[in-house]
């Protein structure tokens, strides 16, 4: 039974794009947005929309009885989290189905499972999988990070348990750093998932990351759809993704999809996830963490497959089967996505909000542009920076660069900072060209 209505629990262009999903397939859309968002895109498009409570996330996206509230109110048969925000959020998952609406997503019990990434490192070290050398639990003072990391080594790094997008990260390389860094990460864990829980583990040097797109219905049907090639990144922000990766070939994808595979079943995994690898320059692979949710970068993996990601979540969401098998599919070229922020680039990437005067998107074969603004859009400091999602593909990797250069070449916003010209230097960069990248990249680039 496919939904009726479905209710979208976020903003921006993730909201735009899963109700673009939705028209699609006949099914009404419910948008919610803050008093900061009346004037986004995605509050344009969908069939109705509700006010769930003031600018700031606390108050309005992260919200659970507001959500809910909105969603009993327009008579929502289901809700898609989209991806920050509470999409990773059990109390979220649990809340929605005590409401008799459906979670858009995996179970609350598996989001536990998967969510909690030092949990999520004690279950699979079990299994065998690789994992990065790290604590065995949520590290609970600057003491005990101390003490395992004069076990494992400097450098190490401290993560958030509770989520991912770089926050709540911080490498120390001597027990110094590690104190201070200790805090700060907690502090925003704190801020940015509701919980302060660190762990810690071994940093590995330059590595590739590395990810699989799995998809996994109720009947216990499971397929991977690739890697993507996430190396390019900030402050471990994610800039540029790509699909396939350069460093994977045949017998690696397979390898890497089928510990992907693994990694859902033991948790019981369903609907859209994503595994997350550290790979080194030997193609020796470590998990890294589950990202349960649909990720900012899928359209890559969407460009290079044919399958509509948030299709399927929709379907397997409705006790659909997968109707697609592991030999269906076939990597098609290769796609390419540069993250287009609200952020100055020649100011340490700081945010620049403000009103969008005017906008040229780029066009042509091969192009596609996700995204929530507009001529005279007001960016507001309360959210994420990120804009839109510049997405390209070609039949090879030096052609989907050419068609990015061009593509960033027409690309005009004024009225604020954007990353649009830091990017088109980045595509200009020969180590880049070639595919010699690691997460530390731009941090290194002349």
């Amino acid at each position: 039974m496919i939904f009726k209505t479905i209710l979208i629990a976020n903003r921006g262009e993730i909201a735009v794009r899963v109700i673009r999903a939705c028209r699609e397939m006949g099914i009404k859309t419910i948008a919610v947005f803050s008093d900061a968002d009346k004037d986004c895109l995605h509050v344009k498009y969908a069939d109705d929309a509700v006010n769930i409570g003031p600018a700031l996330s606390r108050k309005s996206y992260l919200n659970i009885d507001n959500i809910i509230s909105a969603a009993k109110k327009t008579g929502a048969d289901a809700i898609h989290p989209g991806y920050g925000f509470l999409s990773e959020n059990a109390n979220f998952a649990k809340a929605c189905i005590d409401n008799n609406i459906i979670f858009i997503g995996p179970s609350a019990q598996s989001i536990a499972k998967a969510g909690d990434k030092s949990a999520a490192r004690q279950t699979l070290m079990g299994l065998g999988i690789p994992i990065i050398p790290g604590s065995d639990d949520i590290v609970s003072s600057s003491d005990l990070a101390c003490d395992i990391a004069a076990r494992l080594g400097y450098p190490v790094i401290l993560k958030a348990a509770g989520g991912g997008g770089g926050r709540g990260m911080r490498i120390a390389r001597n027990k110094e750093e590690l104190v201070s860094a200790f805090s700060i990460a907690s502090g925003e864990a704190r801020v940015a998932f509701g919980n302060p829980d660190i762990y810690l583990e071994k940093y590995i040097e330059k590595p590739r990351h590395i990810e699989i797109q799995i998809l996994g219905d109720n009947f216990g049907n499971y397929i991977h759809l690739g890697e993507r090639e996430c190396s390019i990144q900030m402050r471990y922000q994610k800039l540029i993704e790509e699909s396939p990766s350069s460093l994977v070939d045949e017998t690696f994808r397979a390898k890497l999809g089928k510990t992907a595979i693994k990694i859902a079943k033991s948790i019981g995994y369903t609907n859209a996830g994503t595994m997350e690898f550290l790979v080194d320059k030997n193609k020796n692979f470590y998990f890294m963490e589950v990202n349960a949710r649909i990720q900012v970068e899928h359209p890559v993996t969407e460009l290079v497959t044919g399958v509509d990601i948030v299709h399927q979540q929709i379907l397997i969401a409705a006790g659909e089967k997968l109707k697609i098998k592991q030999e269906d599919i076939r990597l098609n070229g290769w796609a390419m996505e540069c993250r287009i922020n609200a952020t100055d680039p020649n100011d340490n990437f700081m945010p620049s909000p403000g009103q969008i005067e005017s906008i040229i998107f780029p066009g042509g074969p091969g192009i596609r542009i996700d995204t929530h603004i507009h001529d005279k859009y007001m960016v507001t400091p309360f959210y994420d920076s990120l804009i839109g999602k510049l997405i390209v593909w070609a039949q090879d990797r030096p052609a989907a660069i050419n068609r990015m250069r061009r593509a960033l070449a027409e690309f005009e916003i004024k009225g604020i900072e954007t990353t649009i010209g830091f990017y088109r230097k980045v595509f200009e960069n020969d180590n880049f060209q070639t595919g010699d990248i690691d997460t530390h990249f731009l941090e290194n680039m002349k």
